[in-house]
Order: structure tokens, then sequence, then C-alpha cells
């Protein structure tokens, strides 16, 4: 009986050394700001990882394509404003014909595509959105407060 309390006490210590050995703590650790920001454990939270494509719609009426893509960068601006669009930007010529790339702070797919409804170029068809859950830093819409304060001309 006596063996079988030892056993224990050297299983409950190998385990304990073994979680603490497991485990850091951060010691900048700010819990206001990862509250702030949504944070996990971890540091991290779940967006909406979203790829543009070249849409169905094929017009060549430059005027329409120029109000539309008028009216898509007027979106992302609003949409930054309210802090739903965390990363937003273009990609070059490409084989794969990808247009560009947001990050969306949203909960949901389905609040994601509520979003990408009031963008003009998606809705009419310019564009085509491709939407996947991502999981990444909550800190990541902290540089938007220095992008503002880095561009020179605006696009």
């Amino acid at each position: 009986m006596k063996s079988i309390k030892i056993i224990r006490s050297i299983v409950l210590i190998l385990l304990t050394a073994t979680m603490a050995h497991g485990q850091t703590e951060n010691l900048n650790y700010d819990p206001d700001l990862a509250e702030k920001l949504g944070a996990d454990e971890y540091g991290m939270k779940n967006y909406i990882f979203v790829l543009l494509k070249t849409g169905d719609n094929r017009t060549t009426d430059r005027a329409f394509i120029d109000s539309c893509f008028t009216g898509h960068l007027d979106n992302i601006g609003r949409l930054a404003e309210m802090n739903k669009v965390v990363v937003a930007g273009p990609f070059g010529q490409n084989e794969d014909h990808l247009r560009g790339i947001f990050i969306l702070d949203a909960a949901s797919l389905d609040e994601a595509r509520e979003l990408l409804d009031t963008d003009p170029a998606i809705s009419a068809g310019l564009l085509k959105p491709l939407l996947y859950p991502w999981y990444g830093s909550a800190a990541l819409p902290e540089y938007l407060k220095s992008a503002d304060r880095i561009w020179k001309k605006d696009i």
C-alpha cells in the first residue's frame, strides 16, 4: 500500500512538472489590451480571410468599371473606419486571376458576406470573393494606427 502511495506521488510530481514546463507566461502581457482586441489566451482570434478573384462580369464599359472600383475603394475605407477590415490590398498580375485580399474582423462567414455585399465591385460581379475562416494575431488591427501615418499620396 505504501508503494502505491509513493508511485502516485511520483506520477503527480512528474505530471505537475511536465505541465509547468510546457507553459510559459508572457511578462509583457497586457490584459486590458488583450481584452480590447478580443484576444484568446494565446493572443489570437478568429478572422475571415477573403481572396478576391476576377468576377464573371467581363464588361468593357470603362465608366461603369471605374465607378464600381471607386466605390470599392470607398467601401474599404468605410469598413476600416468600422474596424471591420483589418488588411486590404491588391495582388499584381497572376495566372490565378487573384485580384486582392481582405482580412475581415467578422464573427462569422455570414457577417463577412453581409459586409462584402456592400462592395460595388463585388455586387456588380467584377470581383468574386472566396471566404475562409482564419486564426491570426489579435494584434493585427494595431498596425492600422501606423498605416494611416505613412502614406504620402492617396491611391
